[in-house]
């Protein structure tokens, strides 16, 4: 049986530094891991530094890095810190009182509604799918309702 990682209980000031990243370099969001699955939870952090990714993996005690690839010579190397699931949901519950941009609305979203909307089994009934639908809807909306300009879902 596989290990679960859990996410270390972060200080004021890992959680603030974290979230400062995260508003700079890095992304919020629901994505899938094959075509057909259900969007799950994800933190990214992404930075040419190799360096300034092993910190967030340190302090976290989860998640991982992985490469980019450089399609051009003239391109850096670049890196990816990535989080998902519960566990980036257990790190956005420490980090989204910091957060200061429009992703600060999404991991409230997240915080929300995610759990309570995602089976750990995967099946849904037809309601269930169509309540989790709508979430990941309104999710995406956010920043695309230009009557909004701070990026603010309104319900």
């Amino acid at each position: 049986m596989a290990t679960y990682r859990t996410v270390r209980k972060l200080t004021l000031q890992e959680a603030s530094y974290l979230a400062g990243l995260i508003d700079g370099e890095g992304t919020i969001t629901l994505s899938r891991k094959e075509r057909n699955a259900e969007r799950t939870a994800v933190v990214s952090i992404a930075n040419t530094e190799l360096c300034l990714l092993e910190y967030p993996l340190e302090v976290i005690g989860a998640g991982r890095i992985s490469s980019k690839k450089t399609l051009k010579a003239n391109h850096s190397p670049s890196f990816t810190y990535q989080i998902s699931g519960r566990q980036a949901v257990a790190l956005i519950e420490q980090i989204a009182p910091f957060l200061r941009s429009y992703k600060r609305e999404r991991a409230l979203l997240i915080l929300k509604d995610y759990v309570r909307l995602t089976l750990r089994n995967g099946r849904y009934t037809q309601i269930q799918l169509e309540e989790r639908n709508k979430f990941v809807e309104c999710f995406f909306a956010d920043r695309a309702n230009k009557n909004n300009p701070r990026g603010r879902v309104i319900f």
